[in-house]
């Protein structure tokens, strides 16, 4: 009962920005060379199914449905963006080593894959889900090391003040002067005074649960802080170099999303939704490195 209006929220949130995406583009090497958008993604034809090789996921879809000749996948994208001195036409003026801006495209990587469209939507809608609840988690876990930590230091600091009030500071008993035990002991007593504090903020292990249950509906309440997924349009020549709108240059709208993920480990990513043929996917290769492991 408690959950069930974050929960609402968050599902709320991703289903808004999985209809926000924009629809699969064909994804293919003999494409390469008539689609401007392809050529801006991957530098050669051969890149494409190489990218495509890689999934694991999508393999194994084309092997259970052996009648399917066509897939939808994630593709994802590290994008990045360099200032470069390149030549610029003006007119009949040309202008030499002003400053650019390079747009790369590399490390493709498709995720999740399913039959169609509609099912490759609702299982980006379900990871998005799931990596909240995994950053729920993450921030739960960090609190549980401080609480083990924090309560593991009071066990310690309690037994050691029972020691000198019980039986002095031990052997030093014979040595120290009673002034030194009196002064460890109420550094002894301040220190465990500020570990109370601390445990007190983020919850002793009596009212862990409730502190559990509070940071996942926080979580889900506040989806945005987590995930952010935008649409990109930029404009690129033949050489993936940013124009503008009032150039004359030949180039083309590259249209694509940007996924911001905000958790413990922050990463950008560009991708799309793109839609293969199976004759794109490479047969597994075999792995020599593998197979002489079964020869020693």
């Amino acid at each position: 009962a408690r959950l069930a209006p974050a929960v609402a929220t968050a599902i709320g949130f991703v289903q808004a920005m999985v209809e926000a995406l924009p629809s699969a583009r064909p994804v293919s090497s003999a494409l390469w060379s008539s689609d401007r958008v392809l050529r801006a993604f991957f530098a050669a034809p051969g890149d494409i199914p190489a990218a495509l090789g890689r999934s694991g996921n999508l393999k194994t879809l084309f092997d259970k449905f052996p009648e399917l000749d066509e897939a939808c996948v994630t593709l994802g994208m590290a994008i990045r963006e360099q200032q470069i001195l390149g030549t610029v036409l003006h007119g009949a003026i040309v202008r030499r080593d002003v400053v650019q801006t390079s747009v790369s495209f590399s490390d493709h990587r498709t995720h999740a894959c399913g039959r169609d469209e509609s099912e490759l939507r609702r299982l980006v809608g379900v990871q998005a889900f799931e990596y909240l609840l995994a950053q729920a988690l993450s921030e739960i876990g960090e609190d549980r090391v401080e609480r083990q930590e924090l309560e593991g230091n009071r066990a310690l600091i309690r037994a050691r003040l029972r020691l000198l009030r019980d039986q002095g500071p031990g052997l030093g008993s014979m040595f120290a002067a009673a002034r030194e035990a009196a002064s460890e002991q109420g550094e002894l007593e301040a220190k465990l005074l500020d570990n109370e504090r601390q445990l007190e903020a983020i919850g002793d292990s009596g009212s862990a649960l409730e502190m559990e249950l509070a940071c996942l509906i926080e979580v889900l309440e506040n989806p945005g802080r987590y995930l952010r997924v935008a649409q990109k349009r930029l404009r690129l020549n033949t050489m993936n170099v940013l124009i503008d709108e009032t150039s004359s240059e030949l180039a083309v709208d590259v249209d694509f999303s940007i996924a911001d993920l905000g958790g413990t480990r922050p990463l950008q990513r560009a991708f799309v939704l793109a839609r293969c043929a199976r004759g794109d996917v490479p047969a597994q290769a075999i792995s020599f490195d593998d197979a002489a492991r079964y020869l020693l």
